[in-house]
């Protein structure tokens, strides 16, 4: 009898009772002589002891400056140290942080603002072309809830810091005792292609924990070392990086502000790094640079790759190339918290490369039919849903929109097209909306970019659906070309899919690019590439 697309993460280590800043404390006592903090571009460190005391120190300083247990405070800002800082004090004092992604405009600031009602914003003085204060100054008029705005590297972040001395260790002490693990701690803007973003509501049970098991399942000790790149507005930085690695008293290596995939290799050989993290396009990119082979990446052991669809090929390289022997997949989203299947250390390659891992402990997943709900049986195609502590509390102040995704019984569901293998292994074949449906056929963009990823003259592939008239939809392979002077071209890509694909999941369009349009977090944003090279 074939068993249903169910599974429960069983596990002998029980769930974090814990708020964030009690577990902090936890590991300051266990190991207030090791790094808990390294910024590479600054030079600056910290040992445990000392980042327990700066995080202190700003808690009272924005408890000084009017912040209430659930005021939202706003983070506006590239990968820095200031970034922890806020994250760990923030939760310390109660207050809800609010997470900005670096590359909003004025328009997208003035409604993360406004909808999270955000009364004091920490933010950089500027990102690439973005003049934060300009920004702020533009659109403060229009955001009646914001106060204050300290900018990191400027006088007024020192203004806010000379503060902190007005309120007592007793006084916080005793705020922090009144909090509760089930407090919301932070919002998250999910990134959507239509409509304005959705605040996903997490609470300190929500992240600690999701934090702690992916740093469990890598086998985190106080001696690990580990290089974070991705962006810490988003889950993937801040909690399986921040929140896994100072639960285990282990140490936040920051390589640069942004992503530069030199800058990554240099810090991993100079600081040691034990752990890497990063989407596909960021390995793929170190991978690429030309003097790869130069750098001594022999302390690495582990890492976690995910964010979007890891390719079975990249995945090898990163295993051979970068001594990663036991690189984990992650999948999940923001809305929880956000990992819910990941691949184990012992692992073999086919289950690393070829799906992204198996149920987490604590949490349920389920296989069902999109259209009727139903469970559907192991090995079909239907919508990954999600139950248990990481699911979220729900979008800032948006019940509707959050009656849409969770369900009576408590089910997120993910919009995931996934399939649940015999052995409970999960495999993603692609988004419900991404579906290319094709003169009837439906093709998953997953399956096609895994079998172009072979082809030596592509480096990187994404593949969407454009309009066409006969058919309903065409497919579009967008390559970045391993060598620049010498892209594939369109007859040598069918001619190569041909003998191994069925003719309809053939792509018919070609289109060679030097990069692709990304989100800050490193995910390419298909919606650009169906409207700007499509026909």
């Amino acid at each position: 009898m074939t068993e249903p697309s169910y599974a429960h993460g069983t596990g002998t280590t029980a769930l974090l009772g814990d708020t964030i800043g009690r577990n902090l404390d936890r590991a300051v006592q266990a190991y207030p002589d090791r790094e808990a903090l390294v910024d590479v571009p600054s030079g600056r460190r910290w040992t445990y002891a000392e980042f327990g005391a700066a995080v202190d120190e700003l808690a009272r300083a924005l408890m000084a400056s009017g912040v209430e247990r659930g005021d939202r405070v706003g983070i506006w800002a590239v990968n820095c140290p200031e970034w922890v800082l806020v994250q760990y004090a923030t939760a310390r004092i109660g207050a809800v942080m609010v997470n900005i992604n670096p590359a909003y405009r004025a328009h997208e600031l003035e409604y993360v603002l406004k909808q999270a009602g955000i009364s004091l914003l920490a933010a950089s003085l500027a990102h690439r072309t973005s003049d934060y204060r300009a920004l702020v100054d533009q659109v403060r008029a229009n955001c009646p809830a914001l106060r204050a705005v300290h900018y990191i590297g400027d006088r007024s972040w020192d203004e806010l810091l000379t503060v902190s001395g007005s309120v007592t260790a007793e006084q916080l002490a005793d705020r922090e005792a009144g909090l509760s693990c089930d407090d919301p701690i932070n919002i998250q803007y999910t990134s959507g292609t239509t409509g304005f973003p959705k605040g996903a509501t997490l609470s300190h049970h929500n992240i600690l924990n999701n934090g702690y098991f992916v740093g469990e399942l890598v086998a985190y000790t106080e001696h690990d070392r580990v290089c974070v790149p991705v962006p810490f507005y988003h889950c993937f930085g801040m909690v399986m990086g921040n929140l896994g690695i100072t639960s285990h008293g282990a140490c936040i290596v920051i390589p640069a502000p942004a992503f530069e995939a030199a800058a990554v290799l240099a810090a991993v050989e100079q600081e040691r790094c034990t752990s890497l993290y990063g989407v596909p396009t960021m390995f793929i990119a170190e991978l690429n640079l030309p003097d790869f082979s130069s750098y001594d990446l022999s302390s690495l052991r582990t890492g976690i790759m995910a964010g979007s669809p890891c390719p079975v090929e990249v995945m090898k390289r990163v295993v051979a190339q970068m001594h990663m022997d036991e690189v984990s997949i992650c999948y999940g989203m923001t809305e929880t918290s956000p990992v819910s299947t990941q691949t184990r250390r012992d692992d073999d390659l086919e289950r690393r490369t070829g799906t992204v891992g198996r149920v987490m402990p604590h949490i349920e997943v389920k296989v069902v039919d999109p259209a009727t709900g139903a469970t559907l049986e192991r090995g079909m195609s239907g919508e990954l849903c999600v139950r248990g502590y990481s699911v979220m509390l729900g979008y800032w102040e948006q019940p509707e929109r959050t009656a849409e995704v969770i369900d009576a019984g408590r089910w997120m569901h993910t919009g995931d097209l996934a399939v649940m293998r015999e052995d409970g292994y999960v495999q993603i074949v692609g988004r419900i909306k991404d579906v290319i449906i094709r003169g009837g056929e439906n093709v998953y963009p997953r399956e096609v970019e895994e079998f172009l990823y072979r082809h030596p003259k592509i480096a990187d592939v994404q593949v969407v659906g454009v309009a066409d008239e006969r058919y309903g939809e065409e497919i579009l392979a967008c390559v970045i070309p391993s060598d620049a002077d010498d892209p594939p071209s369109l007859e040598e890509l069918r001619a190569f899919c041909a003998e191994q694909l069925a003719y309809y999941k053939v792509p018919r369009l070609l289109r060679i690019m030097e990069t692709f349009p990304m989100t800050v977090s490193g995910k390419v944003r298909k919606v650009e590439l169906r409207e700007n090279y499509g026909r």
